[in-house]
């Protein structure tokens, strides 16, 4: 094996092992055991446990962001946005449970890689992006999109951390729910909500 060959090997042995035990209970030599080679390769490439679920993490992070990015577009209205953002999510659940299971466990204590909160921070932001045109749109106040984004991010990772478990209904009726409930939500918004105000 190349050195980047090598890398990818325990990245994903990695994974599987975290996703297991999590990280508290993973070791570095059950991977290498895992992989087929020494501890001491283990730590060539990666300096120790910590640093391997970070590449671990960010690797998963990425790639369920970019998943959902491609989904996301000009042209697409608000509600088939938030329904291709909840069908990406549990599609990615559902190819990479071992992953899904990686970023919704434990991290190692001050770890500040990312794991779940990295990964809504970066999936927020993408709402935002979203929630902005739709505010401006609907004459809300653009103030509150981090919280609305936020918000919206809670649902689907919860709905579909339930999802992993249970795998029914099928994917896309959850994923149609989802937006159905979001999209009534967010189409009724009152303008001042603390008052119950809608104009």
């Amino acid at each position: 094996m190349t050195a980047s060959q090598r890398r990818d090997q325990l990245v994903g042995v990695a994974k599987d092992v975290f996703a297991e035990h999590g990280y508290l209970g993973a070791s570095i030599e059950e991977i290498a055991a895992r992989a087929k080679v020494s501890k001491p390769i283990v730590y060539e490439h990666f300096g120790g446990k910590e640093g391997l679920y970070a590449v671990v993490v960010d690797r998963e992070t990425r790639r369920l962001v970019e998943m959902i990015t491609a989904r996301l577009g000009p042209g697409i209205s608000p509600r088939d946005q938030v329904q291709a953002s909840a069908a990406a999510f549990l599609d990615y659940i559902e190819e990479d449970s071992a992953g899904f299971r990686v970023l919704t466990r434990d991290s190692p204590s001050g770890f500040a890689g990312g794991g779940l909160a990295s990964l809504l921070s970066d999936v927020a932001a993408k709402a935002e992006q979203v929630l902005t045109g739709y505010f401006g749109q609907s004459r809300l106040d653009p103030a509150v999109v981090p919280l609305y984004a936020r918000a919206l991010i809670g649902m689907v990772v919860h709905v579909g951390a339930w999802w992993s478990e249970v795998r029914e209904p099928p994917k896309e009726v959850v994923a149609a729910h989802i937006s159905a409930l979001a999209y009534v939500g967010l189409s009724r918004l009152p303008r001042d909500p603390v008052a119950g105000r809608s104009s």
